[in-house]
């Protein structure tokens, strides 16, 4: 008899994840019958301490709100983890939780499929985990960033249509829009979004948010968080089964 293995995803209200379909869908192809995913809704971080009790987890997706409060249970994080202050992927392992960032490289891939040239200078919408792991692609591509976030000097109050048109790349990082409240949608200038933007909107439930209806209105390329996610679940799979 194989050993179990388990694996799991934990967030706060996280019914609508896509997680675990993915991986069981792939425990199918790969006809891996001692596998299982299972989606831990905690009320505080500190319930995942219960969670890191059972023997057979072999590793965790991490989502909102716990990608940065995650941080003081873990053992060990990778250098890309550590710089950017956040994780969305636990390897465990000989008895220890390492960190990892793969938002990163699945928002690396989405942003050099789409980007063209004049998409040279961006705006960020919000300043959570995934926040911070698309402001390291932006710096390490090189891509100078305005972080627009409710607590910053510059926020949802004082942005213009001026600063938008201004920067042709926007990424959506905020659950605003999310299902199931997928009427809600941030605050924004859409009337300065022209043909030459970008728009990079990480939620992927719905298929299409309210925030990329109104940004496609305005004829901007408008892309939604599905490959990204895809790509960070093949990375996660790779780091839980090949390290």
């Amino acid at each position: 008899m194989e050993d179990a293995r388990k694996l799991g995803l934990i967030g706060k209200n996280i019914s609508y994840s896509f997680s675990k379909k993915y991986f069981e869908d792939k425990f199918q192809r790969l006809m891996l019958r001692n596998h299982s995913y299972d989606l831990y809704d905690l009320a505080e971080i500190s319930e995942v301490v219960r969670v890191f009790e059972d023997p057979d987890l072999i590793g965790l997706n991490v989502t909102i709100p716990y990608k940065e409060k995650i941080l003081p249970y873990l053992d060990e994080l990778s250098d890309e983890a550590e710089k950017i202050g956040a994780v969305n992927c636990i390897l465990i392992k000989d008895n220890l939780k390492k960190g990892f960032n793969t938002d990163v490289f699945g928002f690396e891939k989405t942003l050099l499929i789409h980007r063209k040239e004049g998409h040279d200078s961006a705006l960020i919408l919000g300043n959570g985990g995934a926040a911070k792991a698309v402001q390291y692609v932006l710096a390490k591509n090189n891509i100078p960033y305005k972080t627009v976030s409710r607590n910053s000097d510059l926020n949802f109050e004082n942005i213009t249509p001026k600063l938008v048109s201004e920067n042709p790349l926007i990424i959506q990082c905020t659950p605003v829009g999310t299902f199931p409240n997928v009427q809600d949608c941030l605050d924004f200038p859409f009337e300065g979004i022209t043909e030459k933007h970008l728009v990079i909107d990480l939620i992927y439930n719905p298929t299409y948010t309210e925030f990329i209806k109104k940004a496609a209105a305005k004829d901007a390329k408008t892309v939604n968080g599905f490959y990204m996610l895809e790509q960070q679940a093949e990375k996660n799979w790779e780091i839980w089964n090949f390290k």
